[in-house]
């Protein structure tokens, strides 16, 4: 692309027309919850912008985050690269490999130093001075520190960069961190998830070239557009809880008829994620609909918060059927509500959030 070239220009050569372009963003604003009225101006301000440059590093983690994105179709893997982003440096997408991976990385970071966004997934070991996970020669704490000087933002994508995920379970042999554990000066979006859905990855990033900020952050970093309702709350499943019908077992007659898997230590009703909405796989499916509960994995900590197959509370209330309906519900908030304050001030106070959604958009328009 040019230097004084942008998107829309972009675009058009490649023939893909005002039409075209329309019901793309409206398929995007519709993904990132946003209201049909801002699709002209979204519109207009993809149109303006130019590539941004992105460096994704990959620490240890398991390529499921990128297997994700990959799969993402609103924008898809092709018109992110290709139109939207200019993709510098990533482990497995590049056509690098040694000595030139490293170089573009260095290249691109000194080209647009203080304007690129580092994306990073993976949890950072730190144990023996990080010598469990290195690239290059570099720990992935040199590499890390090194990237986010002159990073305009970074997105932790996955569990692991956002909290620590599976490396960090108990006991933690390689001393595995969080991204917000490391850098508090820089803004930081966790899109946490194992992994994180295709078109939460993609949607934030779009969100960010669109309107040149952060989407608004919940108390432990991530964007509400996405994760500001429990997975209990969209659940097709919902109304079956609320009549107190249960499955018992994975093959008993409540399973074959769909009915909740609450029992079956489904932790939907206290983690926060737009899976029964967004979906998987162009929308096909998420793991409730293909008959396993929820486990949490987009909340913090959540390998050490108990069995996968424990229920969240035991019990919630009598849970007999249609006559103790409102006592379900109620039982069910009130659950979610605590377990949701009590997790957020403990993320709180270990993570140190140092800057609020608000500091860090006013930190990107500088």
């Amino acid at each position: 692309m040019a230097e004084n070239d942008n998107l829309g220009n972009l675009l058009a050569r490649r023939g893909i027309s005002r039409r075209t372009f329309l019901k793309f963003c409206t398929a995007l604003a519709s993904s990132m919850a946003l209201s049909p009225s801002m699709v002209p101006a979204m519109a207009e301000s993809l149109a303006k912008a130019k590539r941004q440059s992105v460096i994704w590093l990959s620490f240890q983690e398991c390529t499921g985050c990128t297997e994700s994105l990959t799969r993402s179709s609103q924008p898809s893997i092709e018109s992110l690269i290709f139109d939207f982003i200019s993709l510098d440096y990533h482990h497995t997408l590049q056509a690098a490999s040694g000595f030139q991976a490293e170089e573009a990385r260095e290249q691109a970071m000194a080209e647009h130093k203080g304007k690129y966004l580092l994306i990073v997934d993976g949890s950072i070991p730190v144990a023996e001075n990080g010598v469990y996970s290195t690239i290059a020669g570099m720990t992935n704490l040199q590499m890390l520190e090194d990237a986010a000087k002159g990073a305009m933002a970074i997105v932790a994508v996955g569990t692991c960069a956002a909290y620590g995920g599976l490396p960090k379970a108990r006991p933690n042999p390689t001393g595995a961190v969080s991204v917000t554990d490391l850098i508090d000066d820089k803004p930081i979006i966790n899109i946490p998830g194992c992994p994180p859905i295709g078109e939460v990855i993609t949607g934030v990033l779009a969100h960010f070239l669109t309107f040149g900020a952060i989407p608004e952050l919940d108390t432990v970093g991530r964007p509400k557009a996405f994760y500001g309702e429990t997975i209990h709350d969209r659940c097709y499943r919902r109304t079956f809880y609320d009549q107190g019908l249960f499955a018992e077992t994975f093959d008993d007659e409540g399973a074959r008829k769909g009915w909740c898997l609450y029992k079956l230590g489904c932790k939907g009703p206290v983690t926060y994620n737009s899976c029964a909405t967004t979906k998987w796989n162009q929308e096909t499916s998420f793991p409730i609909e293909s008959g396993h509960g929820c486990i949490g994995c987009s909340q913090p900590d959540f390998w050490d918060m108990g069995g996968i197959y424990e229920a969240v509370s035991e019990p919630l209330t009598d849970l007999r059927g249609p006559a103790v309906t409102a006592v379900v519900a109620g039982a069910a908030a009130g659950v979610a509500v605590a377990a949701m304050n009590k997790q957020s001030k403990q993320s709180a106070k270990d993570r140190h959030f140092k800057v609020s959604s608000e500091t860090l958009d006013e930190e990107l328009k500088k």
